[in-house]
């Protein structure tokens, strides 16, 4: 009898764990380079121009939104190199720097769709306003 309930379970279930694997395939991504610059060169006591360091690029994340700007989707923080690559469910999102407005920064929201299995990109160019 117990046997019998399991198959029983196993063949309802079957179709829903399909449904939810299939959907995970179905993934897009978003890709893209996090340019970060001020409008004039900063010199720093030495006499070099300062360089965006791994550091720095952790400091603005990225945030993925709804088209709406109502449901953060994801947040992804650029690498070393200033790249980024986030997997998301194909549909239309935002990209924005996370915190944009409190951290008194400059940077164009970025709208982009995500195709199923496909790659899109989406550079963000960051004015940090440091004169």
């Amino acid at each position: 009898m117990l046997l019998q309930c399991l198959i029983i379970a196993c063949l309802l279930l079957n179709p829903l764990i399909l449904t939810a694997l299939d959907q995970d395939n179905d993934q897009g991504y978003l890709e893209g380079h996090l340019h970060i610059f001020s409008p004039q060169t900063v010199d720093l006591p030495d006499g070099k121009p300062a360089t965006v360091t791994p550091e720095i690029y952790a400091e603005y994340p990225l945030v993925v939104m709804t088209v709406d700007g109502r449901k953060q989707v994801a947040t992804v923080t650029a690498g070393a190199s200033g790249n980024y690559r986030v997997a998301l469910a194909p549909g239309d999102y935002v990209l924005d720097i996370k915190d944009r407005a409190r951290k008194h920064v400059r940077a164009k929201p970025q709208r982009f769709t995500v195709v199923s299995k496909q790659a899109v990109r989406a550079d963000m160019n960051l004015d940090t306003g440091v004169r």
